[in-house]
């Protein structure tokens, strides 16, 4: 008897987790929630109206003008976060990780509790705790190889914190769930004592699908705000773009959170996921295999330049997206390969007019700083901008579809899931850095090959066409999971984990799937 998948959108607070959190602080979440909660929902179930509208033809499209797209409104950009070469990213429940990450030079780094993640009470509390230390400038971690306590050195790095999306739900604190990112931020403002602050308090705003949540997120930082009685503009923020629907509303959204926003990122990742998702319904949009798609293909390209154009117009920075392939201190040759394809992805984020670029890694952040000219391109306009660009371009003529690449994506997901049932909300897999914006991309594109799996052709070593009919999709699931267990037992797998937890994983991960579960979770 197989199990049922668990609701992974949400986790539910242990008693011992409650009885942690500051006195105080449910009295003062109860408020908030009394406002917020009723207003997350609506925007939920907006999201899935919007996403059945499209699988029924309906797709994203821009916006009528409004005061947001026709007046002239810009931002005043604050000198402390004018230089964002390279943001660094990495999980706030890992507090050698984050000083490492604020000790590498990078000029900001994101203190993550979101996609790299996993999302259970205990690690967002100590993800929490983590990230006020850090913001006191007090964050340590013991090296065991070097037999001392290592703090983090005083710099002028920006701190940025990302909150769970509102997508995501926190169980067990009331009687009924409330948002996510409202017990997160909540939790953060709460204990903040703005004279014990290094750095000013920033948040990275995740995975928004229109304009009108803008909103949600500027009254909740200002409700924080009035009640710490700071000044109404106290909490400042970038933005992620992605989701397939903000696309089209982006100046929308800075416009209704132009008192607090900073700039905005193109989280090209989650970008790919939603764009699958969107289309899901149609044939012309099963992707090729990931690693087969190139980092300038249109669909990313037109809306990577688009950004700098909004951003820039606007008074706002523009930051471009994580580099997926990992260097590596042991094997020289993949060192050697990721760094190189660093080099030109930056590079042309950087000639798209991007301010700055996502790493993941210390030894990433010379080479993506080094592709930007200056601290920024503000005053840098294209010759001949397009304000609307195709954002819908299909991938015809890109990459491959190929059974090795299913079977890549197979293997991905079940250790992927592996890695979050042990606590790992990011994972590095066969020299890709993988968390849970990949892990859907695979999971999507998985679901696109069987959905429609009559249309397109995905070819064996021979060039013959495999049908990936669901039949088959089980069948790589059993073998993908026989071939990790063997080497697990052989030793050759580093990911922590037993075979236990890799059956639950192959079972958790062919289930989200096939019910087409694809929030991000």
């Amino acid at each position: 008897m197989h199990a049922v998948a668990p609701d992974m959108r949400m986790n539910l607070a242990s008693p011992e987790g409650l009885a942690a959190l500051p006195k105080g602080f449910l009295a003062f979440l109860e408020e908030l929630h009394r406002e917020f909660t009723p207003r997350q929902r609506a925007l939920v179930t907006q999201r899935a109206a919007r996403l059945a509208g499209s699988h029924a033809g309906k797709l994203p499209a821009h916006l009528p003008p409004s005061e947001a797209t026709t007046s002239d409104w810009r931002i005043e950009l604050p000198a402390w976060c004018a230089d964002q070469r390279n943001q660094m990213t990495g999980p706030a429940d890992d507090a050698e990780l984050c000083v490492k990450m604020l000790n590498s030079g990078a000029p900001g780094v994101m203190l993550d509790l979101e996609d790299s993640t996993a999302n259970t009470f205990d690690t967002i509390t100590r993800g929490v705790d983590n990230i006020l230390e850090a913001l006191r400038g007090k964050l340590t971690y013991f090296d065991k190889k070097r037999n001392k306590v290592v703090a983090i050195a005083q710099s002028k790095t920006v701190i940025w914190l990302r909150p769970r999306g509102l997508h995501l739900h926190q169980a067990g604190v009331f009687a009924e769930p409330i948002p996510a990112p409202l017990f997160d931020c909540a939790l953060i403002v709460f204990r903040v004592l703005p004279e014990e602050l290094k750095h000013p308090l920033a948040f990275y705003i995740p995975k928004t699908e229109s304009a009108a949540e803008a909103l949600w997120w500027r009254d909740l930082f200002r409700a924080l705000a009035r009640a710490k009685n700071l000044p109404a503009d106290y909490i400042k923020c970038m933005a992620l773009v992605e989701s397939h629907p903000l696309a089209f509303e982006m100046e929308e959204f800075a416009f209704h959170l132009r008192e607090h926003l900073l700039g905005l990122n193109l989280g090209r990742w989650d970008y790919m996921a939603s764009l699958i998702h969107f289309n899901l319904h149609d044939p012309a949009w099963v992707l090729p295999d990931r690693n087969t798609i190139p980092h300038n293909v249109a669909f990313f390209q037109n809306l990577r330049e688009l950004i700098p154009e909004i951003c820039h117009r606007r008074g706002m920075l523009a930051i471009g997206g994580m580099t997926a392939l990992y260097p590596s201190r042991e094997d020289a040759e993949l060192n050697a390969r990721a760094l190189a394809v660093l080099e030109k992805d930056k590079k042309n984020e950087a000639l798209s007019l991007m301010d700055g670029a996502w790493t993941g890694h210390p030894d990433q952040n010379a080479i993506a700083v080094g592709q930007f000219p200056m601290p920024n391109q503000m005053h840098a306009r294209p010759e001949s901008a397009v304000r609307y660009p195709d954002l819908r371009p299909r991938p015809s003529g890109v990459g491959a579809h190929t059974l090795a690449g299913t079977r890549a994506a197979v293997r991905t997901v079940i250790r992927y899931r592996n890695g979050v049932l042990n606590g790992k909300g990011a994972s590095l897999l066969d020299g890709y850095m993988e968390d849970l914006a990949t892990d859907r991309i695979y999971r999507l594109m998985l679901a696109q090959r069987t959905k429609h799996h009559n249309a397109v052709k995905i070819s064996d070593t021979d060039g013959r066409a495999v049908p990936h009919t669901p039949e088959l999709l089980g069948k790589l699931f059993d073998e993908e999971l026989a071939r990790i267990l063997e080497e697990l037992a052989a030793g050759k797998l580093k990911d922590a984990g037993t075979p236990t937890t890799f059956r639950e994983a192959r079972l958790l991960s062919e289930q989200m799937i096939l019910r087409g579960d694809f929030t991000p979770m």
